[in-house]
């Protein structure tokens, strides 16, 4: 069994996820997200899915890219 990296849980069907260069070990894709996904630069939120980049950072949303002052971006496509 081994230790979820996050939470300290021990799982016998625990998985690793390995992200720039480093080995993480976790026992739920939610303390995976915790952990390794980015947050949003507006608001704070975790980016779970695609989320949006711009002028070097990481949004949730095309509103949060707006009021952040990143131009171009819609949360539809047309």
């Amino acid at each position: 069994m081994a230790a979820c990296d996050m939470c300290g849980n021990e799982y016998d069907k625990a998985f690793t996820v390995t992200m720039n260069g480093k080995t993480h070990t976790f026992d739920a894709f939610e303390c995976a997200i915790h952990m390794l996904a980015p947050t949003c630069a507006h608001c704070g939120c975790r980016i779970v899915g695609h989320g949006i980049e711009g002028a070097g950072a990481f949004y949730c949303c095309a509103h949060c890219a707006h009021v952040s002052g990143l131009t171009g971006v819609e949360d539809r496509a047309r």
